[in-house]
């Protein structure tokens, strides 16, 4: 029997639209011998579509006439199932729409990518594939996933962190910056990705350019060195906590010195012409149209060492699925320094798994069964007992009369 598998995208992020791409380009590569596909369009409002049109990619240029021939639904926990139910409910007849077996968001950016939507879909129990919560975070988090990867001996650049609240006073926060930091200095929002919201200063005036651009998207922002001659190296992880195995490496060639957002989903891409079934047609390709070398052109020891590290740092900080590791090559040093790392990458870095023989079809795959296996493991845990501690409390007049 074939299981049912909802693959969710979209959302209220900055990335929707790419997350658009990614997930219907992944649909057309899923096996349709083993899963029911469930395709769910999650607006930026928040709510939840399903129906025929939504998997297709030409209908995103008109979306409001799209969700006027899908259908609303909420997520409704019936025992051991999870429905997705008409809303609003009609008054007579059925309106439960399917039952999902087991969730799979293709999603990128804050309130999404973060852990938010996975710890959701977890409370109603499902089978979430990719990162858990706390590893989405953190992935998401550039400054705790830096504290946490620098604590574990994995090379990241010292950086800083700056809030709204050190914004107020502009010229005492750039003054601040310039005690920590030589020019040039990389600031970038805290928990974006797809590079919006980043911006290389190597001036003061240009140092207030980048916070006013960051401070746009994020309440805290990092601050980082520049690495004048740099060479970025990508390497995407597959696996859990127990066994991860790495891509192959690729090497981003960007038109500018950052890469930008165009860089990776405009340059080439030709969204418009994108089908229904993604990369099968030929159409946007998302992250996979940015120009890039593969394999990157390093060394076979820098090869080795970006690979290990891209392991040791997926493991270290608990991710699950697929995600890509990006790092910057200082040249004049030869250091590498890991950079973030992306828990639901776009396209889900299928590419970079093609030249060592693995198909897309079989990436997707070997993600849905590590899914499976974390389910099972799971329901071996204890997550709640019977207890009888509620029996005989009497609470009174608020926290100040309650008593135990």
């Amino acid at each position: 029997m074939k299981l049912k598998l909802a693959v969710l995208f979209g959302g209220n992020s900055t990335e929707h639209e790419i997350s658009i791409i990614s997930a219907i380009q992944a649909i057309g590569y899923i096996n349709r011998d083993k899963y029911d596909v469930i395709p769910v369009y999650m607006t930026k409002d928040s709510d939840f579509y399903v129906g025929e049109f939504v998997d297709k990619i030409e209908e995103y240029t008109h979306i409001p006439e799209l969700l006027k021939k899908s259908t609303k639904v909420v997520w409704i926990k019936d025992g051991n199932k999870v429905n997705l139910v008409r809303y609003p409910m009609k008054k007579f007849g059925n309106n439960e729409i399917t039952s999902v077996d087991i969730a799979f968001p293709i999603v990128h950016g804050t309130n999404v990518e973060d852990g938010v939507l996975t710890g959701f879909l977890q409370t109603l129990g499902l089978p979430v594939v990719g990162c858990d919560v706390l590893s989405s975070a953190v992935g998401m988090n550039k400054y705790v996933m830096k504290t946490v990867l620098k604590d574990n001996g994995i090379s990241v650049l010292d950086c800083k962190c700056y809030t709204w609240t050190d914004y107020e006073e502009p010229q005492k926060l750039m003054d601040k910056i310039e005690e920590n930091f030589k020019y040039p200095v990389i600031v970038k929002p805290i928990n974006l990705g797809s590079s919006i919201g980043i911006s290389k200063a190597s001036s003061r005036d240009e140092l207030s350019e980048a916070l006013e651009l960051a401070f746009e998207f994020s309440k805290k922002i990092l601050v980082e060195p520049a690495i004048v001659k740099l060479k970025e190296i990508n390497c995407s992880v597959l696996g859990d906590y127990e066994n991860a195995e790495a891509s192959e490496c690729e090497e981003p060639i960007n038109s500018d010195e950052i890469l930008s957002f165009e860089d990776k989903y405009i340059g080439g891409s030709g969204a418009k012409g994108a089908k229904s079934g993604g990369a099968k047609s030929g159409g946007s390709k998302g992250m996979a149209s940015l120009k890039r070398k593969i394999p990157a052109d390093i060394t076979d020891a820098q090869r080795s060492e970006v690979r290990k590290m891209a392991v040791d740092a997926f493991k270290c900080l608990g991710c699950s699925g697929v995600s890509r590791i990006d790092f910057m090559l200082d040249e004049e040093t030869g250091k590498i320094y890991l950079n973030e790392i992306n828990t639901i990458p776009g396209s889900l870095s299928f590419y970079l798994w093609e030249p060592l023989g693995k198909k897309y079809s079989q990436l997707l795959d070997d993600m849905i069964e590590i899914a499976i296996k974390q389910d099972r493991e799971n329901h071996k845990l204890v997550f709640s007992f019977e207890t009888n501690v509620l029996e005989g409390v009497k609470l009174g007049g608020g926290a100040k009369g309650s008593k135990m």
